[in-house]
């Protein structure tokens, strides 16, 4: 099964941090959510969260996919963790999934991991720190290798249901999808 861990920072996009977890749930994916600290998460709407642990207790530990929920202040508190930025530098470098939403792909970018790559984002989080080279892609959701991005919380259901196609294949993300019962447009 894979293995998913979703960090969660204080003023958090709640609606993109609970889509991600429940949907990837849904899917039988096993999900990790971590605080920065011990604290429960004060999303950004007011919404608290109980994360399943802390950072430190998940730091050494290996994940199919690390996937950042938006939000500001949150994607603020993302970026500003050191502990954060070495575990995805960890990841990109160990080939394995990083997937990120809204304000949070300028994460991605300030650890050096969007350089030369397609992305989107939240729309003006990533012109004002733009990676090298990275080419901005005005759609819902893009993937450039084993990096995931999302444009917000409109896109949420979207993006978790893109994660679940690249860890668990098309089919597992059609029965997710099915269930849920989405029109179509």
């Amino acid at each position: 099964m894979a293995t998913v861990l979703v960090p969660l920072a204080q003023g958090c996009e709640e609606l993109e941090a609970v889509t991600i977890i429940d949907l990837l749930r849904r899917a039988g994916i096993e999900v990790i959510t971590a605080g920065l600290d011990d604290r429960p998460v004060r999303a950004s709407r007011g919404t608290v969260l109980l994360p399943d642990t802390t950072l430190d207790a998940v730091a050494d530990r290996d994940f199919d996919l690390i996937v950042l929920p938006g939000g500001l202040p949150g994607a603020d508190h993302l970026e500003a963790d050191s502990r954060l930025r070495q575990m995805l530098q960890r990841q990109a470098e160990a080939g394995r999934y990083l997937a990120a939403i809204c304000a949070a792909p300028k994460v991605l970018a300030s650890a050096g991991l969007l350089d030369g790559r397609e992305a989107t984002s939240y729309p003006g989080v990533l012109d004002r720190q733009p990676a090298p080279g990275m080419r901005y892609i005005d759609a819902p959701v893009v993937t450039d290798g084993r990096i995931i991005t999302s444009k917000g919380p409109g896109t949420a259901m979207d993006f978790a249901l893109s994660l679940i196609e690249a860890l668990a294949g098309r089919a597992r993300r059609d029965e997710v999808e099915a269930a849920l019962q989405r029109p179509s447009c």
